[in-house]
């Protein structure tokens, strides 16, 4: 206390310095008083009130303390009391042992009496039940059959209460109403055979299915009664619980699995189009299966069946365990492409299950695939490999045929252009569209490997390709006569390449979305190649041919026969204009390129007779004759393949020119100008070499021996520039070498 009392007094020192720290705060002195006396009458005044608080709790409690003891004393008095009657109650209890069983008795006898009348009427109940079931009156047939079973178990259940080790009693009483179990699997037949016909019996009777679902919902009930009173006696009758409404599902179940797997009707064996029949009577039958259960046998089940959906999750497996086994059988490329595009496209399409007619119910977006993703991959690698064979072995039986053509004694077919062409790049391109089409119904991924797939196999055929058109050229040169239209399908074969890169542009604008894919653009300009290639050797063969029969009239040119009025150059023309005739079957981007060879060959050869030196002119007027003769047949072949390019624009006229310029060489006549004008020859021809030169001079037949050598030494000092445009022709002329030496004697 004392410590308490040096605290107080030191806050209040404390307190009071607090206050008295200026001298105007004197004069507050009262005021500060008067403050804190009230504070202080405020606290005690509390203070008062919660002692006074905590004193009458502490009075109510001990007045409750003093009640509870009391009426725990009178407790263990009336204790006391039971105790002592129970104690001499014992032996009563014991005598009235006889009329604890007397009264079990009495119940298991008023049981017995309630059901007396069911009891003799069993067998009259069995028989009235039996022929109600047979009827289809299954109804009244489950009223009964319920009477039946509710006496053997009133009976059982009172039996078992009573004794429930006497087994004799019990199967007493089971073997009484044995026909009972038989009857109820009878009816639980009946009811499966109805359910098994449901989509067809909610059409035709839909009360029949609706009493059907009656019987197994009171038979529901049954089990959960049954169930019930289980946990408080223990007993539970013969045959329960039934769980029929499990069982209905699992009979709906099979019956699913067994439509689907029975729309099979046909084998590969015996139709080709097994797979698609078979996909399609599935795809109709669930579509219908199921739209009758959603408008129909919704109607026809409680809400809590969720009947519809529980039918859509059945059929859904059963399709996905029938694809499975689909998809482990041995299938053919185009099997795999039906029953990949049924799979991953018609079963999600509005044809089935996103049909309006089963809408909002099923939701395509939430139903599990038929096939697992490495099903899917594995039939996928399947088909292209298959595909591939398949594509191979195509293109090798296309090609034969191809080849059978070339030999026929009739013309190929033309097209609406009037150019020759043969079927072949029809077949292919047909071919590669069919197996494009399929493939874009199953995916666009598979799209894209297929034409890969495609293009790669193009690739390697068209190697076979050149090498077969290049081996009948060359039968045929063995032998010109055969076969007898070797032109006009040569004619053909090179317009199939330009048909085959047309094709092939238009094959990848169609199929191929992106132009990224690598692959596919690599292999067009292999293919382009090839095909050019192809072409080219065509076009060459047919020149050979143009130029075999050419050869005597070329060999003509600047000899004397030539000199005295020959007529080999109006042969070649009409010889030539007479190929081009059928050459103009061949389309233009390859018949302005052989016009041009044509062209280019021709005066080629015109020129290679110059320089062979077959005629030497004798005197001015001989070279101006020769000369101007070789004038007038450049003009003739310069009309002749004007007339041939005509539509394919200038551009041709220079290789006649060479030889007009040629012609001027020789018809000079004063052979001191010859340097000047064989200069402007060179200039404008940079390819012509010294032996040229020469042998052009030995034609002259007026040139000495120094003249020769300084026109080619001076010459050789300031060789001429090409210009950038020009085209060599000179190049391709050879000089034979003892021509040659003669000429430098």
């Amino acid at each position: 206390m004392k410590e308490t009392d040096r605290e107080a007094v030191a806050t209040a020192v404390q307190r009071v310095a607090g206050m008295l720290q200026r001298p105007d705060q004197l004069d507050k002195v009262e005021q500060y008083r008067r403050r804190e006396a009230r504070k202080k009458a405020s606290v005690e005044a509390r203070l008062k009130a919660a002692i006074q608080s905590q004193l009458d709790g502490a009075r109510t409690g001990l007045s409750q303390l003093h009640s509870a003891l009391s009426d725990v004393r009178d407790i263990q008095r009336s204790l006391a009391d039971v105790s002592k009657d129970w104690r001499q109650s014992v032996s009563t209890v014991e005598s009235l042992r006889d009329v604890k069983d007397a009264v079990v008795r009495h119940s298991q006898l008023a049981a017995a009496v309630e059901n007396l009348k069911n009891i003799f009427s069993v067998p009259e109940i069995v028989r009235e039940t039996q022929d109600l079931i047979e009827q289809g009156e299954l109804l009244q047939a489950h009223r009964k059959l319920m009477d039946l079973e509710c006496s053997r178990d009133g009976l059982m259940c009172e039996q078992y209460r009573m004794d429930s080790g006497n087994t004799r009693d019990m199967t007493l009483i089971h073997s009484y109403f044995g026909s009972t179990q038989g009857l109820s699997d009878e009816l639980a037949k009946q009811l499966w055979m109805v359910l098994q016909r449901s989509l067809v019996t909610v059409r035709r009777d839909p009360t029949l299915l609706v009493s059907v679902v009656r019987i197994i919902e009171r038979e529901e009930k049954i089990d959960r009664r049954i169930l019930d009173r289980k946990k408080q006696t223990g007993f539970v009758p013969p045959g329960r619980p039934k769980n029929w409404k499990e069982k209905m599902f699992a009979v709906l179940d099979r019956t699913v699995t067994t439509r689907i797997e029975g729309t099979q009707a046909d084998t590969r064996e015996s139709d080709r189009m097994w797979l698609v029949r078979h996909l399609e009577i599935i795809r109709k039958y669930v579509l219908d299966d199921l739209t009758v259960a959603k408008n129909l046998m919704v109607q026809c089940f409680p809400p809590h069946y969720e009947i519809f959906r529980n039918l859509l999750d059945m059929y859904h497996q059963a399709l996905s365990t029938r694809m499975q086994e689909l998809a482990s059988e041995d299938l053919e490329a185009n099997e795999i492409v039906s029953l990949l595009t049924w799979v991953l496209n018609t079963y999600t399409s509005t044809e089935m299950m996103g049909n309006a007619e089963l809408a909002p119910e099923v939701d395509v977006g939430l139903l599990e695939p038929l096939l697992s993703p490495s099903v899917v991959s594995e039939l996928l690698d399947t088909y292209m490999s298959t595909l591939t064979s398949n594509i191979i072995g195509w293109l090798r039986k296309a090609l034969e045929t191809d080849k059978k053509d070339w030999v026929k004694e009739t013309e190929p077919e033309a097209d609406q252009d009037g150019y020759y062409q043969t079927t072949l790049p029809a077949i292919v391109f047909q071919m590669f569209e069919q197996n494009l089409q399929v493939a874009a119904q199953i995916s666009e991924d598979l799209k894209t490997k297929v034409l890969v797939l495609c293009l790669q196999q193009m690739n390697s055929f068209l190697s076979r390709y050149k090498e077969e058109a290049q081996l009948y050229k060359e039968e045929h040169l063995r032998n010109r006569q055969q076969p007898h239209c070797y032109v006009q399908y040569m004619i053909a074969i090179i317009n199939n390449c330009q048909t085959f890169k047309e094709s092939i542009v238009s094959l990848k604008r169609k199929y191929l979305k992106h132009e990224a894919e690598e692959g596919a653009s690599l292999s067009q300009l292999s293919m382009d190649g090839v095909l050019d290639a192809i072409a080219k050797d065509g076009c060459s063969g047919l020149l050979e041919e143009v130029f075999l029969d050419l050869e005597q009239h070329l060999n003509e040119l600047m000899t004397k026969k030539w000199l005295l009025g020959s007529n080999a150059v109006d042969i070649i023309c009409v010889t030539v204009e007479d190929y081009f005739n059928d050459f103009a079957k061949i389309k233009k981007p390859y018949k302005k390129r052989m016009t041009a060879e044509a062209h280019r060959r021709v005066v080629v050869e015109y020129l290679r007779a110059v320089m062979q030196k077959r005629i030497s002119f004798r005197g001015a007027e001989e070279r101006k004759e020769g000369a101007e003769r070789m004038v007038r047949e450049a003009e003739q072949l310069r009309f002749l393949f004007r007339k041939l390019a005509s539509g394919f624009g200038e551009g041709m006229d220079g290789y006649c020119d060479t030889i007009v310029a040629v012609a001027e060489v020789i018809k000079l006549t004063d052979p001191s100008l010859l340097y000047l004008e064989v200069s402007t020859l060179v200039s404008k021809y940079p390819d012509i070499r010294d032996d040229h030169i020469g042998a052009l001079l030995a034609v002259r037949g007026d040139a000495t021996r120094d003249m020769k050598q300084t026109i080619i030494e001076t010459l050789e000092q300031g060789p001429a520039q090409a210009s950038p445009d020009h085209v060599p022709i000179f190049r391709d002329i050879v000089v034979p070498s003892l021509n040659v030496a003669k000429l430098l004697k």
